[in-house]
């Protein structure tokens, strides 16, 4: 780890807070958030600890560009594109959807951040991925591939320091609960909880993927991000522990349990959350709650991963108001 190249500019250690009012409202367990939605970068998140590694890894490649994809309100593509805007670099992202009339919430932030979008459908999003890295070679603008989501054993590194870094603040959770999609996070944390110690229990709540699917991600990356490290660990999928009762109405809609759950989180704690990611992991967390999944003697940490943008989206703003 002390060799991986990486740049600090992340506003690290996030702070771990309690939620004596959310765990009151909900009579459940004692309740913490670490905040990863105060990592500093443009409104911050949880891929601004995996781009402290991918940029370093970009520069180390003498990349003049960072191309990227992700869904049209994607908190990633946003924190890429302001990287790319910290340290001198061209940005390009490939986003699902189709332009709207007036950019809003996260997408709206891309364009301030200077970065150039190129627009597809989800089943062509790899091959306009490949043909728009290939194009930005082929004009000399040396590009960088950063993975969906930011997820690869690079990116990962991200949160197998964050695990360090939550052990370093004293903070030892009976679980730590937060949303799994492209499975950087939770594989990171995965590694992080072997290498160091962590002897809980690490559950992701899928936005957008079936059980089996995750869980195979999940292991399969924490495996090789462990190898990656100089700590090679094999990792199964009976390992990795997914929940993925909470798909709701599917990825990016936003229903009554998320609504639910960003209100609660608003109202007892201060605390905000995004519409697609948050907003139903903290769903899944409640119900959790209610249904008795959790001792009432436990103590249950909820992974903030960020996402606030979004709720300005106008698409989200409007349910929400």
């Amino acid at each position: 780890m002390k060799t991986l190249p990486r740049l600090k500019f992340a506003h690290l250690p996030t702070p771990v807070e309690a939620m004596p009012r959310l765990s009151a409202a909900l009579g459940g367990p004692a309740l913490l958030v670490k905040r990863d939605d105060q990592t500093g970068l443009a409104l911050g998140g949880n891929k601004t600890r995996k781009l402290e590694f991918l940029m370093a890894e970009a520069q180390a490649n003498g990349a003049h560009t960072v191309i990227t994809a992700g869904a049209i309100q994607s908190n990633h593509c946003r924190q890429t594109a302001a990287a790319a805007a910290r340290f001198g670099l061209g940005c390009i992202l490939v986003l699902v959807g189709d332009p709207p009339a007036a950019a809003s919430g996260n997408l709206l932030l891309d364009g301030l951040l200077g970065a150039e979008i190129v627009w597809t459908t989800r089943p062509q999003r790899d091959q306009a991925l490949k043909e728009t890295f290939d194009k930005a070679w082929e004009q000399g603008r040396r590009p960088y591939l950063v993975p969906y989501g930011g997820s690869n054993t690079t990116g990962a590194a991200g949160y197998v320091v964050a695990m360090q870094e939550l052990i370093e603040q004293g903070a030892r959770p009976d679980w730590i609960v937060f949303p799994s999609s492209s499975g950087g996070t939770q594989a990171g944390l995965v590694v992080g909880a072997r290498v160091f110690g962590y002897s809980g229990k690490i559950l992701g709540i899928s936005v957008d993927e079936p059980e089996t699917v995750l869980c195979q991600r999940v292991a399969a990356l924490a495996t090789a991000a462990a190898d990656f490290l100089g700590e090679p660990v094999a990792f199964s999928d009976a390992e990795i522990l997914v929940n993925a009762s909470y798909l709701g109405g599917g990825y990016g809609v936003m229903g009554d349990a998320e609504r639910e759950a960003i209100t609660l989180f608003a109202r007892n704690e201060g605390i905000l959350l995004d519409p697609v990611y948050t907003g139903r992991a903290a769903a899944g967390l409640i119900d959790l709650i209610r249904t008795g999944y959790f001792k009432h003697s436990e103590t249950v940490l909820f992974w903030h991963t960020g996402g606030a943008p979004a709720l300005f989206a106008d698409r989200y703003r409007e349910t929400l108001g």
